[in-house]
């Protein structure tokens, strides 16, 4: 068994077909029940991680489909894999670990594909509760979308109908006689852990299990029993009865997003789920499927309405998308007080993100902490933390991950501004400028960073920098050097951090209005000077208009998008582009000392 099953629970069901189907139970039986069901080639063990990060909230359920693992298998294969016979072996399932209340399945890939037809057959009316679909269409939904683009074809139909087509390279190999089965009886078998490894970053934690090469020779008769006819001939009456969660890798190989346009036509009031990652994502990224389906289990148990894209959701995040992308994840934002990081957390917030703000103002923290609960963050937690202090970074990284686990998105975007000569720059102002603008960033990254790595499940980073990253100016030597360095280990991170899943995006601001301006020092003037200095600026930001808000919708789009270097505001790009193309431009630009 694998190590994430040890400890189950296992019994035989035995199906009215005379099938024995192997059946692992996790949890106290008195909660709800999930049953996860596997997919193509895979055994139940494929869902060993997410059954355990369940079992302690539900009672968990998995089985070897009818001919897998250690599950019998029809005789003759050839008609005993249909959708309807392995609809009854379900039924036998359920009626065995659940006999009085309905069950929420869970289903991967071919493992979906089943659920789909139990969340649509009349036959399982009252005996399901909800539904979690992933990576594996209806095939009745999947017949209804090539007719509807082979009937009226547009250039963009057929290029989504091909498009698929091509994906599917496979459904025709495993439709051929005898060739699968001798190569997965073969040589295949042996091969495929290192696939899964190589091309879906799947870790080496022995999984797949022994049995693979049955599995996957039986597993064929899934395609050969169902795929053509149920596409030619889809059924009109395969509506959804149960409340549905679709959640979609956008990078599977296999299936296209475009696959579930029509999903709602089905599943009315659909919840929706996107996930950067490929196809296996029981094994890749089982704490977010976790989150998402404890999530809406628990919300058809309560009766509430599921924080997640099919919500209305405020202005500052009413992109569905983002809602779909971020629910559940877990963001933390430093300098979280104001400006920039307060409304990047609310942003978050609002597309259902978990929010720990971070500030070195308790009080404000836990300001934004409160409105972001508000703007509809299922939690969020304040944190006061000054991240130029090593100590006090290192406690909040561990405390963040024993009390609530490993941060999905790391917004590093406290800092401080500091403006004037350099040769009337002192090294206490240099050190402080440094310490928060750069070390800042460092520590975010070097913790939180290597807590993602770890945890081997991908992640993002984003280090808020600026446009005087790469726009020189003779005012803001300190500033602009800091900033350079953000941008600059911005781009190595990212290059190093690429194959572990981790995507690193450089923010880089132009004229905003946020508080940095009240609070920016000014050398070389007295205090008054100073306080004369910072209102003149504040003024000028103000006419400027640009508001945070903006900015925070940008760092939302860039993680979606996993964009590099992501200049915000006109002047911003403006200055990025001359940069490139017209660098003398800028430094005659540097020279001219601006009327403050």
């Amino acid at each position: 068994m694998d190590p994430g099953l040890e400890g189950a629970r296992e019994r035989r069901v035995r199906t009215p077909e005379g099938i024995e189907l192997c059946v692992a139970e996790l949890g106290d039986a008195a909660l709800p029940t999930v049953v996860l069901v596997h997919g193509y080639p895979d055994s139940k063990e494929v869902w060993s991680k997410v059954a355990r990060r369940l079992s302690d909230r539900f009672h968990v359920v998995v089985y070897d489909v009818r001919g897998c693992g250690r599950s019998s298998a029809p005789r003759p294969l050839r008609g005993g894999f249909t959708l309807e016979k392995l609809t009854q072996d379900f039924l036998a399932v359920a009626g065995a670990v659940s006999p009085g209340r309905p069950v929420h399945v869970v289903g991967h890939d071919w493992g979906s594909v089943q659920g789909w037809e139990f969340a649509t057959s009349s036959e399982t009316r009252g005996r399901i509760a909800s539904f979690t679909s992933m990576s594996g269409p209806s095939l009745d939904h999947f017949g209804h979308w090539i007719k509807k683009r082979v009937s009226r074809p547009t250039p963009r139909r057929l290029a989504q109908a091909l498009g698929q087509g091509g994906r599917s390279w496979y459904v025709y190999m495993l439709h051929t006689p005898v060739l699968p089965e001798l190569a997965w009886r073969g040589p295949l078998a042996r091969l495929w852990p290192k696939l899964l490894r190589r091309a879906e970053k799947v870790p080496a934690d022995g999984y797949p299990t022994s049995s693979l090469p049955r599995d996957a020779a039986n597993g064929a008769w899934l395609y050969r029993d169902n795929v053509r006819f149920r596409l030619r001939h889809p059924r009109d009456d395969c509506h959804a009865h149960v409340p549905v969660q679709v959640i979609t890798p956008t990078r599977d190989v296999f299936l296209s997003e475009r696959l579930y346009d029509d999903v709602e036509l089905w599943a009315p009031g659909l919840t929706r789920r996107t996930l950067d990652a490929k196809h296996w994502i029981p094994r890749t990224r089982p704490d977010q499927l976790a989150v998402w389906i404890a999530d809406f289990v628990e919300a058809q148990e309560s009766g509430r309405a599921v924080e997640g894209p099919q919500a209305a959701a405020p202005a500052a995040a009413n992109d569905r998308g983002f809602a779909a992308r971020f629910g559940g994840l877990l963001v933390l934002v430093t300098g979280a007080g104001s400006g920039i990081g307060r409304a990047t957390a609310l942003s978050f917030a609002a597309a259902g993100a978990r929010i720990v703000a971070v500030d070195v103002d308790g009080e404000q923290a836990a300001r934004t902490a409160e409105s972001a609960e508000r703007a509809g963050a299922p939690r969020a937690w304040a944190e006061t933390a000054d991240v130029g202090d090593q100590q006090q970074m290192e406690k909040l990284a561990a405390r963040v991950a024993a009390d609530h686990g490993t941060v999905d998105v790391l917004v590093n975007n406290a800092g401080i501004g500091i403006a004037g000569p350099f040769l009337e720059t002192s090294v206490e102002d240099w050190k402080r400028t440094l310490d928060v603008n750069l070390w800042g960033v460092i520590h975010g990254c070097r913790l939180f960073g290597r807590q993602m790595a770890e945890r081997g499940q991908g992640g993002h980073i984003v280090n808020v920098a600026s446009d005087a990253a790469y726009q020189p100016t003779r005012l803001l030597p300190a500033y602009g050097a800091s900033k350079a360095a953000v941008l600059m280990l911005s781009e190595c991170l990212r290059a190093e951090l690429a194959g572990r899943g981790i995507g690193v995006t450089a923010v880089c601001p132009g004229p905003v209005d946020t508080g940095i301006t009240r609070t920016a020092r000014f050398v070389g003037l007295d205090e008054a000077g100073q306080r004369r200095r910072r209102e003149r600026v504040a003024r000028l930001y103000k006419l400027r208009n640009y508001p945070p808000e903006k900015v925070a919708r940008a760092i939302m789009r860039a993680v979606v998008r996993n964009q590099a270097v992501v200049p915000v505001t006109p002047e911003a790009r403006t200055a990025r582009a001359l940069s490139r193309v017209a660098p003398r431009v800028l430094r005659a630009i540097a020279r001219i000392e601006p009327p403050l």
